[in-house]
């Protein structure tokens, strides 16, 4: 029998050799005898007598003898994303910015794709991973991404530094880049930062230790970045005006989290100022905070071209020399664009900055490639360097993708017509601009997917399919709408599915939506199918943020409703195994579903969490909100039922221990201070008895709140954990919760600092309620 043909082993040789030779920062260049290719060559016996090149010292001092060695002039060229190569010192160019939001990414020039690997594994944007509260799972798409990322740094495609995490609270409905967040939760937020970014970093399966990384993460925008361009309202001008308490009680938990707990290597400052001042060229909130109070093992980088923004557009100095200088000083190791390294020099020169504090910026910037590898060698040889293109789109890796997806997908309504049999479907009309979606489904900050699965491949693997899109666009005008044709495919069906939702015309970076409401006439397309159609209708929302679609949840023609955000590659089939009951939902929404009134009544620049009852001001997200929902964040059905029960309930009040002197032990206090040594040892736990009492297997979500004493206007609830566990029909099994009293029932009061609530706090999972009282 004839074999398909094979290329020769030469031919792949060479072509493996030849991308080897493109520049790291994946800008095609022909190799020269005078350009290294890798820092430190083991061939080149010049580079062995380098201090920076000896692999046995520390990555601190081996940066220091580097430096060393550099002119001024060179210096300033390690202070931007696009480093030129240094043949002197045997040092090949190198491009910081990649990106890996969801899956190795050719957005930022630091990464591409080629035929010799010409994709990655594209997961759900992370507002949907988000939304399967499984903090395993957070880090196992982590791993994957850094294997895929290491994989193609091996062959000269990507970089080593990717500027992902995006970990902004999802504070207003309307952010346009709300979809690459982990939603609105401050914890929840915490935890997936944590898990993605021990995710990418981990070098241990490698046997790596010494500080090593598999990959350097990073965790952006800080801070209180959520604005990026509402009704000419610019990310680059706008000025978020936070109090200190909303600060610290909501947009620093994520960042702090990132830094102490999941030990990132970098952070990015935004474009915005917070208070009058450009993060960028904030030294309180740079080397004060980050560096100062969370001990940030890494380096900082500014968002792109944001030293030049401060500059230009902000207008935040007089001159280009004082912007370079107020920004290094302030702690700024790299610059994402060029203007550092076409100002720093004239800096140093006028007085304005120190040549050492280059010499710091530049350090932390070399220390981060010591710890990668860079200056090793040749990436094949070291840890990781047996991975390669055949560890890119893997099996496994795509089911881990269409997985993510089906754990993320949110059951909204269901009336009992979801699970479909697809044995008793003849045939089914898909409707909707999204139901035969490939590119939207994988979002922004994209890479090119190993392969697409539409919602109406997925359906139509099981069915009969008859497809119209109803509209030819998301947008859905007046001259897109094509209602004839969908009302007639419906009303000639057993079934009906509709995809409608967003796409990156609606939301994405530099668009914000000033509407919650379905975009053009896709509401008038939704109705008009539902009332035409034969048999039930399952309305599916694909897109990043919330939409009031409360005529849809009250109409008796619509059956059911699944949110899928921006549900990856292989959205299409996740959703077909959610509909036809291959797996059993188990999403919850990372998001507040707001009426599409709130969108009127409420500023998006308005950065006040809490509400205002003298103005009617109603606060922002699940924990102090006071308004009607559409839905709420938590909210999730399941095929099946779950209960809870305590097993094992914390005391009924705890004792805060404090010292003979202390004032609350003479006079009454609404709260104490969380820290000191009255809070250690100072915890219980809550053990609670999950039941599957329905007849399907599924995974559950448990989640559990507290909701504090009012003392400094505290949130109404807020999130202390989640534990994800699956059941079998009649299964049990037992989710515990250990509770830190300082750690975990705290708040943040007015001037930011945290304290203990005395009084009752009510813990609850569900209708389940506990209060635990906390006493002096």
């Amino acid at each position: 029998m004839a074999t398909a043909a094979r290329p020769p082993f030469l031919a792949v040789l060479l072509l493996l050799v030849a991308t080897v030779m493109l520049s790291w920062g994946g800008n095609v260049r022909v190799a020269e005898a005078q350009t290294p290719v890798f820092a430190c060559d083991a061939s080149n016996a010049t580079l062995a007598g380098y201090g920076f090149c000896n692999r046995k010292a520390s990555a601190s001092a081996r940066a220091k003898d580097l430096v060393s060695r550099l002119t001024l002039a060179e210096k300033v060229g390690f202070l931007v994303n696009k480093q030129a190569a240094l043949g002197r010192l045997g040092i090949p160019a190198y491009e910081w910015w990649s990106e890996a939001l969801h899956g190795v990414s050719y957005v930022g020039p630091g990464t591409r794709f080629s035929p010799l690997v010409p994709g990655a594994t594209s997961f759900p944007q992370p507002i949907l991973t988000a939304a399967s509260f499984n903090a395993s799972l957070f880090r196992a798409i982590g791993e994957v991404v850094s294997t895929e990322a290491r994989a193609m740094h091996n062959v000269g495609l990507a970089g080593l530094t990717f500027w992902s995490p995006n970990i902004n609270i999802f504070r207003d409905p309307r952010w346009g880049r709300g979809q690459e967040t982990p939603g609105e939760d401050p914890l929840l937020a915490s935890k997936y930062a944590v898990g993605y970014v021990k995710g990418l970093q981990d070098a241990g399966a490698a046997g790596v230790t010494d500080g090593a990384l598999k990959v350097a993460a990073c965790c952006k925008h800080y801070t209180a970045y959520d604005v990026d361009n509402w009704k000419g309202v610019e990310r680059y001008t706008f000025d978020a005006k936070v109090s200190q308490q909303d600060l610290d009680d909501t947009f620093q938990p994520p960042f702090k989290s990132c830094v102490l707990d999941g030990n990132v290597a970098s952070v990015m400052c935004s474009y915005n100022k917070v208070n009058g001042k450009p993060t960028c060229a904030d030294k309180d909130l740079l080397e004060g905070v980050i560096r100062g109070d969370w001990k940030l093992n890494g380096y900082i980088v500014s968002d792109c071209d944001s030293v030049d923004v401060l500059y230009t557009q902000q207008h935040y100095t007089k001159t280009p020399e004082e912007a370079a200088a107020i920004t290094i000083k302030s702690g700024l190791d790299l610059n994402c664009g060029n203007f550092l390294a076409q100002h720093t020099v004239a800096a140093v020169q006028a007085g304005e900055l120190s040549e050492e504090d280059v010499d710091r910026a530049i350090t932390n910037n070399f220390i981060m490639l010591m710890r990668l590898g860079f200056f090793d060698g040749d990436p094949r040889e070291l840890a990781f360097g047996s991975l390669g293109p055949k560890d890119v789109c893997t099996s496994s890796n795509r089911e881990l993708a269409r997985e993510t997806a089906r754990q993320g997908i949110v059951l909204l309504k269901n009336n009992g017509a979801l699970p479909l049999s697809a044995k008793s479907i003849k045939s089914m009309a898909v409707i909707g601009p999204n139901a035969n979606a490939s590119f939207t489904m994988i979002g922004n900050y994209e890479g090119t997917p190993c392969k697409y699965t539409t919602p109406l491949q997925g359906l139509g693997a099981s069915v009969n399919t008859v497809y119209q899109p109803g509209c030819t666009n998301v947008g859905c005008s007046g001259n897109s709408l094509q209602l004839s044709t969908a009302v007639a495919a419906a009303a000639s069906a057993d079934v009906t599915v509709l995809v409608v939702g967003a796409d990156q015309s609606i939301e994405r970076e530099s668009l914000d939506r000033t509407s919650l409401l379905l975009p053009g006439q896709q509401t008038q397309l939704v109705s008009a199918v539902a009332n035409a159609s034969r048999g039930p209708v399952i309305l599916v929302v694909m897109s990043g943020g919330p939409f009031d679609i409360s005529f849809a949840k009250a109409s008796d023609k619509i059956s059911a409703i699944l949110w899928v955000g921006y549900p990856g590659e292989a959205g299409g089939a996740a959703l077909a195994d959610i509909i036809f009951g291959s797996h059993n939902p188990s999403g919850r929404l990372p998001v507040t579903w707001y009426p599409a009134s709130y969108a009127d009544t409420v500023k998006m620049t308005d950065m006040r969490m809490r509400p205002d009852t003298s103005t009617g001001y109603p606060g922002r997200t699940y924990r102090f909100y006071t308004g009607d929902t559409v839905f709420a964040f938590g909210d999730g059905l399941s095929y099946t039922k779950m209960s809870h029960q305590l097993v094992s309930a914390p005391p009924s009040y705890v004792s805060m221990q404090l010292a003979e002197d202390h004032p609350c032990r003479a006079e009454e206090c609404a709260s104490v201070e969380a820290a000191s040594d009255h809070c250690e040892d100072l915890a219980f736990d809550v053990k609670l008895r999950v039941r599957n009492a329905g007849e399907v297997a599924g995974a559950h979500s448990v989640l559990l709140f507290s909701s504090p004493p009012s003392a400094h206007n505290a949130p109404a609830k807020h999130l202390l954990g989640f534990e994800k566990v699956s059941l079998a029909p009649g299964e049990a099994g037992t989710v515990a919760f250990r509770v830190d009293v300082c750690r975990d029932l705290s708040v943040v009061d007015e001037l930011g600092g945290r304290k203990v609530a005395l009084g009752g706090h009510t813990l609850h999972v569900g209708d389940l309620k506990h209060t635990v009282e906390l006493r002096v």
